[in-house]
Order: structure tokens, then C-alpha cells, then sequence
């Protein structure tokens, strides 16, 4: 059981990692609040559900999280539910999507504008976004974090594999905004602090394509994830803000 407290909004709830944590949350006395968004929140029978079971504890509400507008008027129906946030959770990613031609490239003759545009929409700038419209909420006395699940390929010092252009850009991308917003955080509101974090190789349809490759016993679990994630973001303080972790706590190099 994770020993979060207060207010927490999960982007990207629907599904995979969000939901495990959406679920892990409402098991915690102390969280007071569960706010799950996603694009189409009522759409998820596994979310009603919980929220047929939660007491008033989880509230639905639909975000776009490439638009801004749907972030702002998400900003909005939130306010209408609280006045402050304790913790906001990036979890929405996207590495391939057949629809829109977009795949882990290879080689970079593989490269196509408009896949580069849905990558970094929704991994960079998303969570660009989403601290724009939430940070108010954020900025108060009480510790307060945001928390953005980046990727291992986003750093740029452990690249030594090079390929997937668009999807180690976009993770790079997010990870300056992250310690660009930690590092403006330091001075508006210090109490709050700005993590990315590396889930590790989760059994999602994000990685589905890829898992025969991965070795034994390093394909985790979307509750084991949620669960270690959670307990990372616990264990930290403000003298962490602008860290990029991984699954276990362990710094990762930009």
C-alpha cells in the first residue's frame, strides 16, 4: 500500500501504469482525493468501476493532453473539486501507432514529420502542458510533487544503441522541460518538487511489440510498476527535485 496523502491527479489513468496507480491510491487511507484523467475517462469500464466503489474518492475528467484548450478547461473542473493539488502524474506516452506511421525508426532515412509531430506532442509536450495549467495548484506550503514517466532512451549519455529517433527526442525533450520547471520550482514554489521517472520495461501496448527481447524477469507488471513508482516519488524531498530516476531509485544520467 503506497503512504501517499492529499490530492492526486493521474494523467493518463485509462489504462496500464495510471490505472494500477489510480488503484494503489484508493487503497491508501490517506489520499483524500484520486483525480484520473484521460481522453475519454467514462469510457473506462475498469475506472467507473473503481469509482463505483471509491465513496466520493475518484472523480473522472476528460483531458486531451495534446490540446491545450481540454488541459486548461481540465485545470478548471479541478478547481471545481479542490483548491490544491499534492501530486500530479504524467503517465500518458506514445512510442508507435500504426494509424499515424509511427514506429521505432531504425534508420534514419525512416524519419517522417508527421510521426516526430505525434511523439513529442504527446511525450513532451503534454507534461510541458500539463505543469503550464496545474502549477498554480501545486504552489503551495505543503510538500507537493510532479512527477513525468520518461524513458532510459531519453538520456542522452546512455545512448549507445542510437535508433528510435522519435521517441528518444521527445524523452529528451520532456526531461530538459522537467529540470527546467524543478529549476523554476526552486524559486516560485519550494515546496513542490519535479521528477522524471524511468518505469522500466512494463507489460503495456506501449512495449507489447518489443517484449520477446527483453530479458527474464525484466518485463515487469503494471501493479508492480505503480507500486515501486509510487514509493520512489514517496521517498523523496525537494532536494531531489530535477532528478530523473528509475523504478529501483536509482539516478539516471541526463
Amino acid at each position: 500500500m503506497t503512504n501517499m496523502q492529499g490530492n492526486i491527479l493521474i494523467q493518463g489513468a485509462s489504462r496500464g501504469i495510471g490505472l494500477a496507480m489510480v488503484e494503489q491510491l484508493l487503497e491508501s487511507p490517506d489520499v483524500e482525493l484520486v483525480i484520473a484523467t484521460s481522453r475519454d475517462p467514462e469510457g473506462s469500464d475498469a475506472l467507473t468501476e473503481l469509482r463505483g466503489r471509491a465513496n466520493g474518492r475518484l472523480v473522472l475528467v476528460p483531458m486531451d493532453v495534446t490540446d491545450d484548450g481540454s488541459i486548461a478547461r481540465c485545470a478548471e473542473t479541478v478547481r471545481g473539486h479542490t483548491d490544491s493539488l499534492d501530486g500530479v502524474i504524467n503517465t500518458a506516452g506514445i512510442l508507435h501507432d500504426a494509424e499515424r506511421g509511427l514506429g521505432p525508426e531504425k534508420r534514419i532515412e525512416q524519419l517522417d514529420p508527421g510521426a516526430l509531430e505525434a511523439s513529442f506532442r504527446v511525450n513532451a509536450f503534454g507534461p510541458m502542458l500539463m505543469g503550464k495549467h496545474f502549477f498554480a495548484l501545486l504552489r503551495h506550503k505543503r510538500p507537493a510533487f510532479f512527477a513525468s514517466l520518461s524513458a532510459r532512451v531519453g538520456s542522452i549519455e546512455d545512448n549507445h544503441l542510437g535508433g528510435w529517433y522519435s521517441y528518444r527526442a521527445s524523452k529528451a525533450a520532456q526531461n530538459q522541460f522537467t529540470r527546467t520547471f524543478a529549476v523554476e520550482a526552486a524559486r516560485r514554489a519550494r515546496s513542490l518538487r519535479v521528477l522524471a521517472l524511468h518505469p522500466g520495461t512494463t507489460d503495456t501496448d506501449l512495449s507489447a511489440p518489443f517484449q520477446r527481447n527483453v530479458p527474464e524477469g525484466k518485463l515487469f507488471s503494471t501493479a508492480f510498476v505503480a507500486e515501486r513508482l509510487l514509493d520512489v516519488i514517496a521517498n523523496t524531498d525537494v532536494s531531489d527535485s530535477g532528478s530523473f530516476l528509475d523504478w529501483d531509485h536509482q539516478s539516471i544520467p541526463w
